[in-house]
């Protein structure tokens, strides 16, 4: 974990769930979502703190992956409602929330794999003129446009490495550069806040270490990042506050140190009773 302004803004806030952030620009209160008899998420409450990174963690099963598809417009939640950057985005489609500056990528990478990867990256740009049918048969009106988009798009595929593939098609990237893609693509719309589902997932070390860089860069230029991840090392390494999750409810959050040693966190990938012994006999 580095030292910024986001550690900084963090430090001394009380390790319990649900607590209050200086400056808050993701809050979700009450939102549950059930399949059947089966409660997925079920969050009282959750800040996310404007500017910095927060891991969120929890053993399979715990809702994070869920949650992400709930606050991102991807799935809708039963009950509850979130706010991003002050406005009430509850319930709105993906491509609504992605226009107020909330985006995410995937465990399982969404690239189109017969679009070349600038393709990819174009058809990521928000408000393009020529898509409205009366002005795309009016290139003027659009071409000035179209040539920022690529412009945009060159810089993107430059910083993470893949403008050498530009041309290529998306479906004979490797795992790790469809990964980069896709952030690379999540950012086109410039967005305030970038939400990952396991980045380092399949990617080799060589790549992981791109990422992480990558990631704690857009921190530092003062986008919001939340990541799910289950390395335990990347979590701490980068993250300026970690969420832990489990049964879909949050346990516990605070600074990696602290949420590292915090009993509930054990118990969530450990079992209650990791530390009891097995039977009478075991216990000497």
């Amino acid at each position: 974990m580095s030292d910024n302004s986001a550690t900084t803004a963090l430090a001394g806030l009380d390790c319990e769930p649900g607590v209050r952030k200086p400056d808050p620009l993701l809050v979700v209160d009450g939102v549950t979502r059930a399949f059947g008899g089966l409660t997925a998420v079920h969050v009282d409450n959750l800040e996310v703190q404007r500017g910095a990174i927060t891991g969120l963690i929890g053993p399979n099963g715990a809702g994070k992956t869920t949650l992400f598809n709930v606050l991102s417009g991807f799935d809708r939640a039963d009950h509850g409602h979130w706010t991003f950057d002050g406005r009430d985005i509850t319930g709105r489609a993906a491509h609504r929330v992605a226009r107020q500056g909330l985006v995410r990528t995937f465990q399982l990478t969404k690239t189109l794999s017969k679009l070349t990867v600038l393709e990819n990256m174009k058809l990521a740009a928000t408000g393009q003129r020529g898509e409205r049918m009366a002005l795309s048969l009016l290139p003027p009106l659009w071409r000035g446009q179209e040539k920022d988009i690529v412009r945009r798009a060159d810089e993107l595929l430059e910083r993470f490495r893949l403008s050498h593939m530009r041309e290529e098609y998306a479906g004979t990237l490797s795992g790790g550069q469809r990964k980069l893609l896709e952030m690379a693509r999540a950012l086109m719309v410039r967005p305030k806040m970038i939400m990952l589902d396991e980045p380092m997932a399949g990617v080799n070390p060589a790549l992981t270490q791109s990422l992480l860089g990558h990631i704690t860069d857009l921190r530092d230029e003062g986008m919001t990042v939340c990541f799910v991840e289950h390395d335990m090392d990347v979590v701490m390494g980068i993250s300026d506050w970690v969420v832990c999750m489990a049964e879909g409810s949050v346990v516990a959050e605070g600074p990696p140190q602290a949420v590292g040693k915090n009993p509930a966190v054990i118990d969530a990938y450990l079992g209650r009773h990791h530390d009891e012994p097995e039977n009478e006999a075991d216990d000497g």
